[in-house]
């Protein structure tokens, strides 16, 4: 059966034009197994769609735009023909299976909260990141749906984390670590010590707490913490590839003797630069939301926008979320949902693309 994607065509600081491309490119790769709507102003839209795509890519009208730095919440009540907001609807609808938006991140994950609503068994959604480590990628979750967390969130955290590594990078006994200060389980701010010991009892192939420097080592393939330190190490982590490319750049423009020898390894720079790039990845999934959302990075490219569709088709194959609902309910060993009084608090970081 083909799957229909949502896709936010007015999302992004590269909008419409990288997303209709994205999409586009995402079509030609997929083929018949794959429908796209595109959400978004159609003044603006349907001239970069151009003939010849026939009925797998379609139009879906939505006349309002949420900015990268309009307040989310006051975006998303007061603008419900936005394109975030169409396209969710058109998922909870049923006319769509998956949405992908590269635009206000905290905009699309309260849309998200408003129309799609939790995983019965998930007290706080969290959206998860590829990470480049010198072995296989690494999961890092939560970089930025919640800035406080409580001990059974960062448990939650562990078991989506553990699902998505498993079924969408194939790894068959996921192992996973709590971001902390210390290798021991007393290390660690009251969150960590009491989330370790949640971790440590579960059933998943909890490897205890690792440190900062672990996560590029690539010692476990699912990194817990909360959205406050997720979104720094993301942060940070993005402006050190920046950073480090640059150095090497100016490095190598001061002599011709430099110039000569990056001649030379230019395809071992260019297998890093695609090791490194967050665009190989797609974007980052919301998960314990009720259906699947995928949030891709504000300056998210064609390629970036394709791979996030990409991903988006595959867990909506997979049925993520109901996994995800299962084996939450299953580890609490009782049909409560767990947390479900709470309010799920969003990310001060989301007035961006890609989790901040």
């Amino acid at each position: 059966m083909a799957m229909t994607i949502a896709v936010d065509a007015m999302g992004g600081d590269h909008a419409p034009e990288t997303p209709v491309r994205g999409a586009i490119a995402a079509l030609r790769e997929a083929g018949s197994d794959l429908e796209i709507l595109l959400v978004g102003d159609e003044s603006r839209v349907r001239p970069l769609i151009g003939r010849g795509f026939g009925s797998g890519l379609r139009l879906v009208h939505a006349p309002q735009v949420v900015g990268m730095d309009e307040p989310p919440v006051a975006a998303v009540r007061s603008k419900r023909e936005s394109s975030i907001r169409v396209g969710l609807e058109l998922q909870k609808s049923g006319k769509a299976h998956a949405f992908v938006s590269a635009g206000n991140t905290g905009a699309v994950m309260a849309a998200a909260l408003a129309t799609l609503g939790r995983v019965e068994t998930i007290s706080r959604p969290a959206i998860v990141t590829v990470w480049p480590t010198r072995r296989e990628p690494c999961l890092v979750l939560d970089v930025g749906a919640n800035v406080d967390a409580r001990p059974r969130h960062l448990l939650q955290f562990g078991l989506m984390g553990h699902l998505y590594a498993r079924e969408i990078l194939g790894r068959e006994r996921p192992k996973v670590g709590l971001l902390s200060i210390g290798e021991e389980p007393t290390k660690g701010n009251e969150l960590t010590v009491a989330a370790h010991a949640l971790l440590a009892g579960s059933r998943l192939e909890f490897v205890g707490n690792v440190e900062g420097r672990d996560v590029l080592e690539g010692s476990v393939d699912v990194v817990v913490c909360d959205g406050f330190v997720g979104n720094i190490l993301l942060k940070f982590g993005e402006s050190m590839i920046d950073f480090f490319t640059d150095a090497i750049r100016e490095a190598v423009d001061r002599s011709l003797r430099s110039r000569m020898g990056a001649a030379l390894m230019e395809p071992a720079f260019a297998s890093l630069e695609r090791r490194l790039d967050y665009a190989e990845h797609g974007g980052a999934p919301l998960l314990g939301i009720d259906g699947v959302v995928i949030i891709g990075h504000g300056g998210s490219s064609v390629k970036a926008m394709g791979n996030a569709i990409r991903v988006a088709k595959v867990a909506s194959e997979r049925a993520l979320h109901r996994s995800i609902e299962r084996a939450v309910r299953e580890e609490a060993g009782s049909g409560t949902p767990a947390g479900a009084d709470e309010t799920p608090t969003g990310v001060g970081a989301g007035k961006s693309g890609g989790a901040g």
